[in-house]
């Protein structure tokens, strides 16, 4: 696959006070180049449709910054539109000097012009950023943009893995593979828990040695977990960690009960939770969506997602808890206690994973549901991960919410969405409107 381009497009005519429009051109490239260094630019202002058509020709952009340095009519849009599928973000640049004299960029009318050519020819939103380089809004969203644009590029290379069929009454996170291709671009194959139950049960004891060791490293108090369970799970975190590497997955949902209780004896909740410490985004209960919700939220951050159900709400505090039978990352946990072994809630089976996750001063609540109509929306809502110890058994996050709670539940409720959330750690919310709306998906926002 191809480097992830960003093109910087800066459009003008000669006819305005250049000085200024230079001054801003040299000041947006050091901004670009800050935010994203191997950013494409011009040697030159481009000031006439042969000059744009001639930087256009060097081009193969998966997002196009495109400025009006000064106005410049509907034609240039056009060229770009014309020859581009990627998303476009409009920068508007601030009047430089309101004197009563000339006008000197004329920018904000340059950006009407394009805009109206964009959406004759594009559904989706436009992006627009509006001000000069020096303002930290100006950075702040189109750095967000720039991220939102490189994470749908990566979902182009995106292979996904369901592992398992969704329980009964779970059908909210399964999915298609020809949808996920259509709507993200990602690739989803499928594969019976079984198969991975199967190759498990041959593994001997040396040959998962390893990963019994590497556990211990992760888990304190393996060693109070029944032997034989212990060792099933070592057989299965190989099994899924084989499957992985030899396909190339970069996400995951696997089917958890009743199969593996049942079936093998022993839960997949420790395996899905280091899987997400190596790096690969895995949620349980077959949710492909909330997988791929988790994905981008690691994408977006660059540390390990929680999954987790919105299971306790506190109107005083205005806190959701969101829980988990024991599969969150162990790198979330409290460094106080760090990541413990435990038993199944429900089943009393070994080992899941029992731990608070640390507190952070901003999180971003993210999922990626769909509508009773069958469209796809993102649930985005900011709020801050409280220094809370284990809620109940399993994996917990108490998250002060920055809209009220009571308001959160019942609409979102009311609207349908789905009772799995992803919980990234940090605030993510500016790039996940920018890539819905690169997706041309709805946006559902909780936020003050």
């Amino acid at each position: 696959m191809k480097n992830f381009q960003v093109a910087y497009v800066p459009v003008g005519v000669p006819t305005f006070h250049l000085e200024s429009a230079e001054e801003e051109f040299k000041k947006s490239k050091e901004l670009l180049m800050g935010l994203f260094a191997d950013v494409k630019v011009p040697d030159e202002m481009l000031l006439g449709i042969d000059k744009l058509t001639a930087y256009l020709d060097s081009l193969n952009p998966d997002l196009i910054i495109f400025q009006n340095l000064t106005f410049a009519n509907g034609a240039y849009a056009c060229e770009v539109v014309k020859r581009f599928a990627c998303p476009i973000v409009l920068w508007t640049l601030r009047e430089p000097v309101i004197d009563g004299t000339r006008l000197r960029l004329n920018s904000l009318t340059g950006s009407y012009s394009a805009a109206n050519v964009i959406k004759a020819f594009r559904q989706e939103p436009v992006e627009y950023v509006f001000g000069s380089p020096s303002e930290s809004q100006v950075k702040e969203k189109l750095g967000a943009v720039i991220s939102a644009a490189k994470v749908k590029h990566s979902l182009k290379s995106l292979k996904m893995a369901a592992i398992g069929h969704t329980p009964q009454g779970f059908g909210f996170g399964r999915a298609l593979d020809q949808e996920m291709a259509v709507n993200f671009g990602v690739t989803l194959e499928s594969i019976e828990a079984r198969e991975l139950i199967s190759r498990a049960k041959t593994y001997s004891h040396e040959e998962v040695k390893a990963y019994i060791e590497d556990a211990e490293s992760r888990i304190k108090g393996l060693e109070n977990i029944d032997r034989k369970n212990l060792l099933d799970f070592a057989r299965l975190y190989k099994a899924y960690d084989s499957y992985v590497k030899e396909n190339n997955i970069g996400a995951l949902a696997s089917r958890c009960w009743p199969d593996f209780f049942t079936e093998f004896g022993t839960p997949v909740c420790a395996v899905i939770s280091i899987l997400n410490d190596l790096g690969v985004a895995a949620a349980c209960e077959t949710d492909i969506y909330g997988a791929l919700s988790m994905y981008i939220a690691m994408a977006l951050t660059g540390k390990c997602a929680f999954f987790g159900d919105p299971a306790s709400l506190d109107e005083k505090e205005n806190t959701i808890t969101y829980w988990h039978c024991g599969m969150a990352p162990t790198s979330l946990a409290r460094k106080d206690t760090g990541a413990e072994a435990g038993v199944h809630c429900n089943r009393k089976i070994g080992p899941t994973l029992e731990f608070g996750c640390e507190a952070c001063r901003e999180v971003t609540v993210f999922r990626i549901g769909r509508t009773p109509e069958g469209r796809f929306r993102f649930f985005i809502a900011g709020g801050e991960a409280l220094d809370r110890t284990k809620q109940f058994y399993g994996t917990s996050m108490v998250v002060k919410m920055n809209t009220d709670v009571s308001y959160i539940a019942e609409s979102s409720i009311k609207a349908g969405f789905e009772p799995h959330f992803a919980v990234a750690f940090g605030n993510i919310g500016g790039a996940l409107k920018a890539l819905a709306g690169m997706l041309n998906m709805e946006v559902v926002e909780y936020d003050a």
